[in-house]
C-alpha cells in the first residue's frame, strides 16, 4: 500500500514538472515571438525615417540644381547634361540586403568630397551667393543620412563589418578654370540626385526584406 502511495505521489510530481516544463516552453516561445516583433517594428520605423530623410535630400538636392541652373542661364543645359570623368557612379551594386545597404554607404562617403569641392568653388566663383547656404544644406542633410545608413547596417548585421570605400581617398578632379568649375559643379549635383532616387527605391525594397526574415546577408 505504502509503495502504491509513493507510486501515485511521483506520479503527480512527473505530472506537475510536465506540466511546469510544457508552461516555461510557451512562455520562452512567446517571449521570443514578443521580442522579434519588438525588433521587426524597430527596423520598419528605423527604414521609414531613413527613406523619408532620402526623399528630403533628393528634393533639397532638386531644388539646389534649379538655382544652380537659374543662376546660370541659358549655358546651364550645356553645364549640367556635359559628359565628365571623375564622377562616382550613382548606381548601388550588391545581391544581398547587406551588400545592398554597405554599397549605399560608400557610395554617399565616396560622393562627399565632391559635394564639398562644389561648395568650395562656389565660394570662389560667388562668395555672397545664395547657393552657398543650399549646398551646405544639401551636405549637412547627407552626413545625416550616411549615419543612419551607417547604424542600420550595424543593428541588422551586428556580425558584420561594414566596409570602407575601396581605393582609398576619393580622387577629386585637378585645378579647374571656371568653365570646368560650372560644369562639374552641375554634373556631380544631378549625379548625386540619382544617387538619392536609386536610395529611396532601395530602401523601400530593403524595408520587406530585411524587417520581416530578421538579419538576412
Amino acid at each position: 500500500m505504502n509503495g502504491h502511495v509513493k507510486n501515485m505521489h511521483l506520479q503527480q510530481l512527473v505530472e506537475k514538472a510536465a506540466t511546469l516544463l510544457c508552461f516555461l516552453l510557451l512562455l520562452a516561445v512567446d517571449s521570443t515571438k514578443t521580442v522579434a516583433a519588438g525588433r521587426n517594428q524597430e527596423c520598419d520605423y528605423d527604414l521609414q525615417q531613413t527613406l523619408r530623410l532620402s526623399r528630403l535630400v533628393h528634393k533639397e538636392t532638386g531644388n539646389l540644381i534649379k538655382k544652380y541652373k537659374d543662376s546660370e542661364g541659358e549655358m546651364a543645359e550645356l553645364f549640367c547634361n556635359a559628359l565628365i570623368s571623375g564622377i562616382p557612379d550613382p548606381n548601388i551594386s550588391g545581391l544581398e540586403p547587406s551588400e545592398r545597404i554597405a554599397s549605399i554607404y560608400t557610395q554617399l562617403q565616396v560622393f562627399s568630397p565632391h559635394l564639398k569641392r562644389v561648395h568650395e568653388q562656389q565660394m570662389d566663383l560667388q562668395p555672397q551667393s545664395p547657393l552657398l547656404n543650399l549646398i551646405n544644406i544639401v551636405r549637412d542633410q547627407s552626413r545625416r543620412l550616411t549615419l543612419r545608413i551607417n547604424n542600420i547596417y550595424r543593428i541588422i548585421f551586428p556580425n558584420l563589418p561594414l566596409p570602407e570605400p575601396a581605393g582609398g581617398p576619393t580622387a577629386l578632379p585637378p585645378p579647374q578654370n571656371v568653365f570646368q568649375q560650372k560644369v562639374y559643379g552641375c554634373v556631380v549635383l544631378k549625379t548625386y540626385k540619382k544617387l538619392l532616387t536609386n536610395i529611396s527605391k532601395d530602401m523601400r525594397t530593403l524595408k520587406s526584406k530585411v524587417c520581416r526574415s530578421g538579419t538576412s546577408k
